[in-house]
């Protein structure tokens, strides 16, 4: 049943029974699938004709579809227009970022230009501008600084150093791991995993590029403040490198400190006015340009290099130089950077990608949008650009002044050529301060993803905890660690459970070779010590009786044995291994004495996900239905949820259930059997159940004599020692 809600707009209410797998087969008509046999797949995967290629071909070559309803009249003004306005900001941005990458801003415009000449034939997003995003330039700009430090301190051990230059190693590092990063993508692509972006949750985007901001802004801060600072890497390096900022404070260049705070507040200004008025500008005022022109021609002027000690950009270069290939040394050392990376470059983009096809009504394919990547991160590493995704602020002036398509990236690219082949030079007097200000003002989007943090509390405050453990996490260890700080902590959050509540999930087909693995799994996450230690002090305190004294145990069992006359003549320790088989039941539930103290086992349900088994046989089968039992006997409630028809098929076919496991243990989906628990304990006093395994129960009829030698036993193997009223 589907409700609208009358409290919020736009917002409905979704109702529906709890199903498990017999209220769900009684209430639906299962509908047999035709399955085809090995033969029948054979046969597709050879057959080909023309519809089969054409979907090849509009697959791998989107540029066809959106090229055969490009409306020439109605869109190429827009993208025009857009691809100037959208080349001027990836001009600057490609400048001020290659700062980042710690690569001379010249090569910057290489990342504006080279990686946009594949992603237009390949890409499926017609709006995103691909080219240098702040955060990878500065995951990048980590991995140089550890493999050539600079300021003095030898390069790393890598064969094709020799003969080149400082600069020379870091663009030779830069390129090669973007090479090595595309590799990642486009196998990542070919293998079709595209969903990996899913186990980046919004929120843990949101906290990572929040930190990453904060690095960016603490690593500009000394072209800012004009001081020479010398650059670190690894944990903690964010406090190094501001302890040496403020060691050398009063060092600080005036001239720099004024003309970042001018560029920082006319920038900031203009560009509220744009969001402001966005609806009546015709484009947004390209600002970036306007400040990086004004102060070329100041800086040339005044001759700020000379008598003001200003640091420029210096020395362009001039047109492209040729492909050089990868260098196999660096792979080895940067593989560990290059893959988070490649998922973070990817993840950024596809998620700015999503927004705009949503907002404009077409699709995009995460697959190919990793070929795409993938692609162009290999042919423009070929051309020793870094690392390329997207950035918000670029993609948001390609889209809002008019871009329809990739046309009008395909024209910023244009424009970053045109630059590096004829106008480079006109930017050589830049100061590299007024680059760093350009790169602090772009960062307000990212610093203010910092209000969410109320907003999480209140909303979910588990969230909050993913988004401020991957922020804290990746300031304080870096980016690299961070993420994985962020991954863990967002895992923890998604296997957090109802208190009593165990949810195993198992990850792959379960057969032979691995079923036992999967029982030990279970047990090591499962059973706690507290299970184990009840078991043995239960075990201990039977065997200590004399006969054994049940007196004050009266509700520990559901029917008191009787007393055995032959109690005294067994000589043999019986453990069972069915609770059917004692002469009596124990109440698993019931408190016990008040001089008995046996640890609690805060554990009443199991929940087995098996969303991703695939798989069972026989051998499996055998295995877990020998699990399920244990703890089944235990008095833990155990469920199964998002099992396939097919394996509860052979479930069926194999005499799986009996008296103990029913088809009623099986649910649909996990929401289903959670709420099925939270009502069936609903009545239950939370944390008052306790548990004994099984193996470990003695039979009251066990004779003193034979009790003491095996108490002995347990005690000279380092178990308990004697209590006399307690045990613990």
């Amino acid at each position: 049943m589907i409700e609208r809600s009358k409290d919020k707009k736009d917002q409905y209410v979704v109702a529906r029974p709890v199903y498990s797998e017999d209220s769900f087969v009684e209430q639906q008509e299962k509908i047999c699938r035709q399955r085809k046999t090995p033969w029948d797949h054979i046969k597709l995967y050879f057959t080909c004709d023309s519809k089969r290629v054409k979907n090849a071909a509009l697959s791998l070559l989107p540029i066809i579809g959106w090229m055969k309803i490009y409306q020439v009249r109605k869109w190429l003004l827009g993208d025009v227009v857009s691809g100037i306005s959208t080349g001027l900001v990836a001009i600057m941005q490609g400048l001020a970022f290659s700062l980042l990458a710690q690569l001379p801003p010249s090569y910057g415009l290489y990342t504006a230009f080279f990686p946009m000449l594949t992603y237009f034939f390949l890409g499926t997003s017609r709006h995103i501008s691909v080219g240098s995003f702040p955060v990878l330039s500065l995951m990048v700009g980590q991995v140089v600084l550890r493999l050539v430090p600079g300021d003095g301190k030898p390069p790393a051990n890598i064969t094709g150093f020799e003969g080149l230059s400082e600069d020379h190693q870091r663009v030779l590092v830069a390129s090669s791991l973007t090479f090595l990063m595309g590799i990642f993508q486009l196998a990542m692509g070919v293998l079709q995993v595209g969903f990996v972006v899913v186990y980046l949750s919004d929120t843990l985007v949101s906290g990572f590029t929040t930190a990453a901001a904060i690095h960016i802004l603490v690593s500009q801060l000394k072209f800012v403040l004009g001081l020479n600072v010398l650059s670190v890497n690894g944990p903690l390096a964010i406090i190094d490198t501001l302890e040496k900022i403020f060691v050398q404070i009063t060092s600080t260049n005036i001239c720099d400190l004024v003309t970042s705070i001018v560029i920082m507040v006319v920038v900031f200004i203009v560009k509220e006015l744009n969001d402001k008025y966005k609806a009546k500008l015709p484009v947004p005022i390209p600002i970036e340009v306007i400040v990086t022109i004004i102060s070329c021609g100041i800086s040339y002027g005044a001759n700020f290099e000379t008598r003001y000690n200003v640091t420029v950009v210096g020395k362009m270069v001039k047109g492209y130089e040729s492909p050089m290939a990868p260098n196999l040394d660096v792979f080895r050392e940067s593989a560990v950077e290059a893959f988070p990376i490649a998922i973070v470059g990817f993840a950024v983009a596809f998620s700015v990608a999503k927004v705009y096809s949503i907002k404009h009504n077409y699709t995009i394919d995460g697959n190919q949008e990793l070929i795409a990547f993938g692609v162009s991160n290999i042919f423009g590493a070929a051309f020793r650009s870094f690392a390329a995704s997207t950035a918000l602020s670029r993609t948001a002036v390609q889209e809002s002044s008019g871009g329809k398509t990739q046309i009008a990236g395909l024209i910023s690219a244009m424009m970053a050529m045109v630059v590096t082949l004829a106008l480079g030079f006109l930017l050589e007097p830049l100061p590299r301060s007024v680059l760093g200000a350009l790169v602090i003002v772009n960062l307000k989007g990212m610093l203010m993803q910092v209000r969410e943090i109320p907003y999480l509390w209140r909303r979910d405050k588990l969230d909050c905890v993913v988004w401020v453990g991957t922020c804290v996490g990746a300031i304080l260890l870096g980016l690299d660690l961070g993420l994985a700080v962020g991954l863990g902590v967002e895992l923890l959050t998604v296997i957090y459970e109802i208190k009593g509540v165990k949810i195993f999930r198992m990850p792959s087909p379960i057969f032979f070779a691995n079923i036992e693995f999967f029982k030990d799994k279970l047990t090591e996450a499962v059973s706690s010590p507290q299970l184990q230690t009840s078991s043995r002090a239960l075990f201990i305190f039977l065997l200590w009786q004399t006969p054994p004294n049940w007196k004050g145990m009266e509700g520990c069992y559901k029917n008191k044995p009787e007393e055995s006359e032959d109690a005294g003549n067994v000589e043999e320790l019986v453990l069972p291994t069915d609770f059917k088989d004692l002469p009596f039941q124990i109440d698993w539930n019931a408190d016990l004495p008040g001089n008995i103290s046996i640890p609690r086992v805060d554990l009443h349900t199991l929940i087995l996900d098996f969303s991703a088994v695939s798989f069972m046989d026989i051998s499996a089968i055998k295995g877990l239905r020998t699990a399920l039992k244990e703890y089944i006997r235990i008095e833990v409630d155990v469920y199964i949820v998002a099992c396939d028809v097919y394996i509860l098929e052979k479930l069926h076919s194999t005499m799986f259930f009996d008296e103990e496991i029913h088809t009623s243990m099986f649910f649909p989906t996990l929401h289903d059997a959670v709420l099925h628990v939270q009502e069936k304990r609903k009545d239950c006093k939370s944390g008052n159940h306790w548990s004994v395994l099984h193996f470990f129960l003695l039979s009251y009829q066990v004779p003193h004599s034979r009790g003491t030698a095996v108490y002995k036993s347990i005690q000279s193997d380092g178990g308990f020692a004697p209590a006399t009223s307690t045990v613990h």
